[in-house]
């Protein structure tokens, strides 16, 4: 097990268990804690008030970050006729049809996401058991098959980031890197709580959002408060 360094331990103890702390002073000490040698994702993990037993619609949906995700997003678009020079003119990496579904079937999966006009659906649907499994299968719940590629598709270059509840009820959303600005990563994160605030199952009763905490790549997690307050600083 690797040796904790002081520095890190000093940091670490900072963070007082039990304790809700607002969104910038949470962002704070993840700037403390920051000692990777690489520029750390910022993970925001919501733990939803849902029963994952009961429940027949699982909390799903996508959020356009302000800031972007700070990671490139290679999009692959499966489109005919007009759509393709539309989603070549948004910034697609891939686009085409049936050529790019047989590679997918051999195994080729380099690319971030996937995006699909309605009538390729039929030509995309066996790839289900392979792009279903990594989160990748194109869905009206998610605005990823529409005509509109290349609406869809700028936003997905800009940082829009799709989140789903997890077994266990959680949802994770990479919120940026942790070079970015404290400004800009507390509105990064208030976008996202909103948008899963605002993904709330029509059948769900009571507060959709339990708890919610900030980690990064390699710390410990901070619970914060969901939106600004008085809480600990």
């Amino acid at each position: 097990m690797k040796k904790l360094s002081k520095r890190y331990r000093t940091v670490r103890d900072k963070i007082e268990k039990g304790k809700i702390y607002s969104i910038e002073k949470a962002v704070e000490i993840l700037k403390e804690l920051h000692s990777a040698k690489f520029d750390e994702t910022v993970e925001l993990c919501l733990r939803l008030g849902v029963d994952t037993k009961k429940t027949q619609q699982p909390v799903r949906g996508a959020v356009v970050l302000p800031h972007g995700s700070g990671r490139k997003v290679r999009v692959l678009v499966m489109a005919q006729g007009e759509a393709v020079e539309k989603a070549r003119q948004a910034g697609a990496d891939f686009v085409g049809g049936q050529e790019l579904v047989d590679k997918i079937k051999s195994g080729w999966l380099d690319f971030d996401a996937v995006v699909a006009t309605p009538d390729m659906m039929k030509m995309v649907a066996p790839l289900g058991k392979v792009l279903g499994p990594r989160g990748l299968m194109p869905s009206p719940k998610t605005g990823t098959v529409t005509f509109d590629v290349d609406q869809i598709t700028s936003q997905l270059k800009k940082g829009r980031t799709e989140f789903r509840m997890d077994k266990d009820g959680n949802v994770h959303i990479p919120v940026g890197k942790i070079s970015f600005s404290p400004e800009k990563l507390v509105e990064n994160i208030q976008a996202a709580i909103r948008a899963v605030e605002e993904s709330k199952p029509s059948g769900s009763r009571g507060q959709l959002i339990r708890k919610v905490f900030l980690s990064l790549s390699m710390s410990p997690s901070v619970e914060v408060a969901p939106a600004k307050s008085t809480v600990a600083e």
